[in-house]
């Protein structure tokens, strides 16, 4: 079977689908999306949140629609850029798209995907391979498909700031590592440790303890305000949550 988009036009277009149906098109040509099974979508979670989640990612989606022309519309698993917040399909493609791939996945199909999304302007396209070891496919127009096993880590210049590790993109604990170094950066610090050096500074420079309390409230609010929540941030500075929400409750954190 072929592994590039069918030859032969059909009859359908992208504008006669409506959000929600489970169907893409290629050519023309109806394809049913399988649902999503529990690894699957786990997987997509993790990945999403990663990547939505880098300091220069201003747009993503899941199982967003990209119509670069009439009969074709595919849908990435997850797509970072090139994601308005508007009605109806998406023009072109993403700069990165990620799909993932488990048990019963068509390979033909997903290779027609790939060809199409790359030859509609998508730069980065990774394919997370569930089944099996654990690995993720990296594609990008002109060149040959290259591996990256868990340690690896991927790159998308351009779209994303950071590198992100293989495993981020489905382990629930290299997920959260990887999204709370975001939200921090996201915030104006580099990772832990200089939010929790700007509360010991804080104690120091004002000679008592509320000093250290002040700094550490700065910085929860500023952690809130990135995007985390009260928990995640409180697990972040290890304190309580009652504290979070009452620093949060004040006002916006120094500039």
């Amino acid at each position: 079977m072929s592994t590039e988009p069918k030859p032969y036009r059909g009859p359908f277009r992208a504008d006669q689908l409506r959000s929600g149906d489970p169907y893409e098109l290629s050519n023309g040509h109806a394809v049913y999306v399988v649902p999503a099974g529990g690894r699957h979508a786990d997987a997509n979670v993790r990945g999403a949140q990663v990547l939505a989640t880098d300091p220069d990612v201003t747009e993503a989606g899941m199982d967003a629609g990209f119509s670069p022309e009439p009969g074709t519309l595919r849908a990435p698993d997850i797509a970072v850029g090139n994601v308005p917040a508007e009605a109806g399909w998406i023009r072109g493609a993403p700069p990165l798209a990620v799909e993932y791939a488990d048990v019963g996945q068509d390979e033909d199909e997903l290779r027609a995907k790939i060809a199409e999304l790359l030859a509609a302007g998508t730069r980065h396209l990774w394919v997370v391979r569930l089944s099996g070891a654990r690995r993720v496919e990296v594609h990008e127009p002109g060149q040959r498909m290259r591996m990256a096993l868990p340690g690896d880590e991927l790159r998308a210049p351009g779209v994303l700031r950071n590198p992100v590790r293989v495993e981020a993109l489905y382990d629930p604990k290299a997920s959260m590592d990887a999204t709370l170094r975001n939200l921090l950066q996201r915030a104006g610090y580099e990772d832990l440790e200089q939010v929790r050096e700007e509360g010991r500074a804080e104690g120091r420079a004002d000679g008592r303890a509320d000093g250290r309390a002040e700094g550490l409230a700065d910085a929860a609010r500023r952690l809130v305000a990135s995007g985390m929540t009260l928990e995640q941030a409180a697990a972040a500075l290890q304190l309580d949550v009652a504290f979070v929400s009452a620093a949060a409750a004040q006002s916006n954190p120094r500039t």
